[in-house]
């Protein structure tokens, strides 16, 4: 009934699965859980099989990642799904952002690919752009959490530094004079998380998922 409270939110504790075979993805995940002491094995640890992306949407395809790995691994499971999303693309490379770059995950190639459209939109700079993630939290037992994030900026060729990972070099956050690939782990994210700095994307979804699902450690 639309009167009825939304429902309580599971407080995770334990081993926890990070449902990604993706290094650059798995290194923020870490990051980012750091501050709350949880085992962490990785879905490429358990040599647990990547599922295709059959979703239409980041939480869809987020969810199907989690599930899987929580049915798999008999264990709560933490699955990203995140991309960039250009305003002048109509919202490409979008949930296909991963697939641009290839199965050799060249990204060099797929923000190449991104100047070019953008240039044969004409459409007029700035570029205009942003990032999402979805974080989906899955239990064995079917309970599901969903949190998203947002971050929007504008983006600039050729991309500018070597941190971060995937479409990062080519991104510049609103309200700041570096992309993301020019930041550190602690400037792009604001870890630790839980707090009033949160800039990236998959930070500011951590964030919501932390106030509603973990507990620091000691506290």
């Amino acid at each position: 009934m639309s009167g009825e409270p939304p429902p309580a939110h599971r407080r995770l504790t334990g081993r926890l699965v990070a449902a990604t075979h993706n290094s650059g993805k798995l290194r923020e995940i870490h990051e980012l859980l750091a501050p709350y002491g949880f085992d962490v094995v990785s879905a490429g640890d358990l040599n647990l099989p990547e599922p295709y992306e059959t979703g239409d949407s980041f939480a869809a395809n987020a969810i199907l990642k989690a599930r899987a790995a929580a049915r798999a691994s008999k264990l709560p499971a933490l699955a990203d799904d995140s991309g960039l999303c250009v305003d002048a693309l109509g919202g490409a490379p979008g949930i296909y952002s991963a697939r641009w770059a290839a199965s050799s995950k060249d990204f060099a190639g797929a923000m190449a690919r991104v100047e070019r459209e953008l240039i044969a939109t004409g459409a007029p700079r700035p570029w205009r752009g942003h990032f999402v993630s979805a974080l989906a939290l899955a239990w064995p037992d079917g309970h599901l959490e969903l949190f998203e994030g947002r971050v929007d900026g504008v983006l600039k060729f050729p991309p500018t530094g070597e941190e971060g990972f995937g479409y990062d070099p080519i991104f510049w956050p609103d309200g700041h004079d570096h992309s993301f690939g020019q930041m550190s782990s602690a400037q792009k994210h604001g870890i630790p998380a839980d707090g009033s700095r949160a800039l990236s994307h998959r930070a500011r979804a951590f964030q919501k998922l932390a106030r509603g699902c973990l507990r620091a450690r000691g506290s």
